[in-house]
Order: C-alpha cells, then structure tokens, then sequence
C-alpha cells in the first residue's frame, strides 16, 4: 500500500517538473531575450547611453572617448582620456576623440584647445566675419569715405556702419541755389513785363509765335521718348533676369513663392534626400548649420563618405525638427547659400518622380506672373 501511494508522488511530481519546464522554454521564445533583438529595437537613452552589440553602454564623460565597449547592458566600458590636440566636449560613444580647429593666418587665437572644447578662433583686427555666415574667409572692414561719419565701429563680427553726412560745403550750396531760384523768379516776373512790352510790335510777335511753340514741342517730344525709353528697359531687365526659379522667388527672402506640397505623405521627404547628394561638399557644413544642425553633430560624421554623410545628417535634422520637417526648408537654405542650380535640380526631381508639386498648381501664366 505504501508502494503505491510513493508511485503516485513521483509520477504527480515528474509530471509538475514537465510542465514548468515547458513554460519556461515557451516564455524564452515569446520573450527572444536581450540578446536575440535585432539592433534597431535597442532603444537608448538620449545622450547617456550609446549601442554596442544590441546592448546599450554608458558614455563615456566629455574629454574621453570609447577604448572598449561595456559587455553588460546600461554599464560602462573602458573610457580614455583624449591626447594632446584631440577634444570632446559632451559625453559621447565616438570611437576617438575629434581634433582640434587651426585657426588660419587671418584669425588669431580666443581660446586654446583643451580636451573638452575645441579652439576659439577670431578674425584679426581690422576683419571681420558675420556670426550668421561659416567664416571660410575674414573680410576686410569697410573704410568710411570722405562724405560719411561713423556710426559703428568694426568688430570680428560686423563690418563699419558709415552714413552719409550733409556737409557744410552742402549748407552754403542750398543756400546759394535758393538765392539762385529767387534771382530766376524776380527775372521770370521782368521778362513777363519786356514780353509784354514787345508783344506791341509785330516784328517781336512773329518772332515768339513762329519759335516758341516748336521748341515746346521738341521738349514734350524728348520727355516723352525718354519715359518710354526707360519703359522698354525695364521690361528688358525684367527679361534678363527670368528663370524658373527666380519667377518663384519672393523678393524679400528669396523662397519659392509656390511651396511643394508632398503627395506621398512623409515619405514624400525621405524619398527625396537622395537627390540632396549633389550638393557641393564645400557647402555640406554652412547648409547644415542653416538648417539648425550642430557642429558637433555634424563632426561626428566627417568620416563618412559625402552620400552617407548627407543622409544621415537630413535623418537627425528630421528627428530635431519632426512634423514641422519640409523641403521647402531646405530648399530655402540652399537658396540663401546660392546654390540656385542645386535647388532647382532637387526641386525638377521631385516634382517629375512625382514625390512633390506646387501648392495650388495652375498655369504659368495665371499663377507666376
């Protein structure tokens, strides 16, 4: 009897250890585990964490880079102190640290490089460069003329303000040129009395009469050609400086006066950052910095080939920006850069890939003139 019922304990028991044995490897395969996520569902924090392996790593603090990766999630690996002229200046996951900025012949030296900020360069006296414009280039200050004043001196960040003065030599012409005008009206009112006077005699008569009035009309004759003279220039100029583009451009900040709208939703813009590929390399940071990205973001993919590079910088600027992202922001920057051939390139392959046309679209006649 006591053989039977331990018979029935170990059976019961084998059969609980089956059951949790099989929970547990179905619990396994459902969860897939840290280690069997593919790397895109690695979500890390923002600035503290960076992926490694499908896990995610502390960064290492500014003035340091990543000499070996963490091997336990949310952990730190090993971090290196940045050599002499190599920087850091937020905490990051970069491979190495970024050099230093040389400052060129035309600027001089604010601030020396240490490992957690890069040099501060400032044009030389007597240069400048608007903090708005990537200074590749220090300008000259502007010298006032003789007929101006001052009104601002030059900084290494904006040119001479001159304005244009009344001089007293000006004062003392007026002066005579309104004493002028009164000596011409007192000879006007004595020329109406001589006129007067001669009108009595034929001879003088005949003489106003017959010179008088072809002169009058050769004037009228002048005035008139001159007025359409400068008519016809101005719709000659108005020619001369017809394009596509510049047909679309408002006149005060340069953008398309028709906007693209996309067709295809927000695919319409990530379908298109190809086509940014052509624009030129010299020009990658200056139109990256106008469109809010910056210089640390946009170092830290100098290494990559031009095509990678501009996609991934469009992604982040797309991620800063988010619903408010348009082409017509980019667009814009390439405009105020005077990238005019570019943009209107990206512009054609948009519209004729059919991923953006005009808002409103109606004849050129009706809607560009």
């Amino acid at each position: 009897m006591c053989n039977k019922h331990l018979m029935v304990v170990l059976i019961i028991l084998a059969f609980d250890l089956a059951v949790a044995t099989d929970s547990g490897l179905e619990t396994t395969q459902a969860g897939g585990g840290l280690e069997n996520r593919p790397q895109r569902d690695v979500s890390c924090r923002n600035h503290q964490e960076y992926p490694h392996d499908n896990i995610c790593c502390l960064s290492c603090p500014a003035g340091s880079y990543v000499k070996s990766a963490c091997t336990s999630a949310h952990e730190r690996g090993t971090c290196e102190n940045c050599d002499f002229d190599t920087y850091t200046e937020h905490d990051n996951g970069l491979l190495q640290c970024l050099k230093c900025t040389k400052c060129r012949p035309d600027q001089e030296i604010v601030a020396r490089c240490t490992n957690t900020q890069n040099t501060e360069c400032q044009c030389k006296a007597g240069r400048f460069c608007a903090p708005d414009q990537a200074c590749e280039i220090c300008k000259k200050c502007t010298i006032c003329k003789d007929d101006e004043v001052k009104v601002r001196n030059c900084t290494t960040i904006s040119n001479t303000e001159c304005k244009r003065q009344l001089s007293t030599s000006s004062n003392k012409s007026g002066t005579i040129t309104a004493g002028a005008v009164a000596a011409v009206l007192v000879l006007i009112a004595g020329s109406t009395v001589i006129v007067a006077f001669l009108k009595r005699k034929k001879k003088f008569v005949g003489e106003q009469d017959s010179q008088n009035p072809s002169e009058m009309e050769k004037v009228v004759v002048d005035s008139g050609s001159g007025l359409s003279d400068e008519e016809m220039q101005n719709k000659l100029n108005g020619r001369l400086y017809d394009s596509p583009l510049l047909e679309q451009a408002q006149a005060d900040d340069d953008l398309p006066r028709k906007k693209l709208v996309p067709l295809n939703g927000d695919k319409s813009l990530t379908d298109c950052f190809s086509y940014f590929e052509e624009v030129d390399v010299h020009f990658h940071n200056r139109f990256f910095r106008r469109i809010g990205l910056n210089d640390n973001a946009i170092k830290n993919r100098e290494n990559l080939q031009p095509e990678d590079r501009v996609h991934q910088l469009l992604n982040v600027w797309l991620e800063k920006v988010g619903m408010e992202a348009s082409i017509n922001d980019l667009i814009a920057a390439l405009l105020h850069l005077n990238q005019r051939l570019s943009a209107e390139n990206i512009i054609a392959k948009a519209i004729s890939e059919g991923h953006f046309e005009y808002e409103g679209k109606q004849p050129r006649d009706e809607s560009q003139l």
